[in-house]
């Protein structure tokens, strides 16, 4: 297990994303964490800060801890706000935000009245999401994912299907009409918008009634929800949206069946979101060198040439569930109407 203290290496690190993050001194920064954040990473966030001269405060809010319900992990969707006025009062009068909760703020309910801003001043917000330093270190944003998330948001944006094909039985399309889609590059200097280090890839969010097909997860994909590797081929039937059935045999399919099951939430089967990963720098085989606790798994969200399909809570289609899963899949083909973007897990460049 590698440790968790202080590195010269990782305050760079932190600093290069602040700089990029075009963050001047005298600014306002608000660290926000929770008791179950990484206080190493709540440190290096101050300290990479001050460093760039910025004002800076933390809010440390207690964990919330549900007795009554499965685990939660991989939800995108940290509860410790509570809706607690006073704490989003003051992340919406903060210029840049630093959240280092463990599930960030992403989908949390408590997010678009923090990126509106006070009136005054609208905050720009940075999840670094809880991995180790060091894999944090590695996936530093850079100019070339930068203009390479740009270029694909703009082609998803302009397209008005997007499918997927796989050599493993994958079959799915997905309606993006009245779709919010958009990308990530693990930097933002604009105010009212929020993203996550690391990053590297374009999402959408599929309006109601959009998503029809099969997917098929095959051996060597990924269900990050379990931080797992598939090693026997599980095939999702996905019927306007939902998962209606679940085919396979095997431990990891008994495993998703059950753990679906247990939130008793239809909703839990529909999707969330999908999309592809563009960095270049992301390594697939990352999560084979990590321990479990060490490893949060964005990584596999944006290596080069994944699809990522994911369930649970869909603001865009009006669906709120607990239950999230994230399935990044090789080996797949990705076209936008009849342009091939992704050719069998590679990044067709243009």
């Amino acid at each position: 297990m590698l440790q968790e203290r202080i590195e010269p290496a990782w305050i760079d690190a932190f600093e290069a994303m602040l700089r990029r993050c075009a963050l001047q001194p005298g600014e306002v920064v608000a660290i926000l964490g929770e008791t179950q954040s990484r206080p190493v990473l709540v440190e290096l966030a101050h300290l990479a800060a001050a460093r760039l001269g910025a004002r800076c405060f933390r809010l440390t809010l207690p964990s919330v801890f549900s007795g009554d319900a499965p685990v939660q992990r991989s939800t995108g969707a940290s509860p410790a706000i509570q809706q607690l006025q006073p704490v989003i009062t003051a992340l919406a009068g903060s210029q840049l935000v630093i959240d280092c909760t463990a599930e960030g703020l992403m989908h949390a309910p408590e997010l678009p009245a923090i990126l509106k801003g006070d009136g005054q001043t609208q905050p720009r917000v940075v999840y670094v999401s809880d991995e180790h330093p060091e894999a944090l270190m590695r996936l530093l944003p850079d100019d070339a994912t930068e203009a390479r998330v740009k270029a694909h948001v703009k082609r998803l944006r302009g397209a008005k299907r997007l499918r997927v094909t796989s050599a493993a039985g994958t079959d799915l399309t997905v309606d993006l009409t009245g779709a919010v889609l958009g990308g990530n590059w693990g930097s933002t200097t604009r105010p009212g918008t929020l993203t996550h280090w690391p990053g590297g890839m374009v999402l959408g969010f599929p309006a109601a009634g959009t998503v029809n097909g099969t997917l098929v997860l095959a051996e060597g994909d990924v269900n990050l929800t379990f931080k797992r590797y598939i090693e026997r081929p599980i095939t999702l039937r996905i019927e306007s949206d939902t998962v209606t059935r679940i085919e396979g045999n095997g431990v990891d399919a008994e495993l998703l069946r059950g753990h679906y099951a247990a939130w008793g939430e239809p909703r839990a089967y529909a999707v969330s979101h999908v999309g592809y990963g563009l960095n270049e720098r992301a390594r697939w085989d990352s999560m084979a060198l990590y321990d479990k606790r060490d490893f949060n798994g964005t990584e596999l969200r944006a290596f080069a040439g994944n699809f990522l399909y994911s369930t649970g809570a869909n603001e865009v289609a009006g669906r709120h569930t607990r239950g999230h899963f994230d399935f990044p899949l090789r080996g797949c083909t990705v076209s936008l109407d009849d342009t091939v973007v992704i050719d069998a897990g590679k990044v067709v460049v243009e």
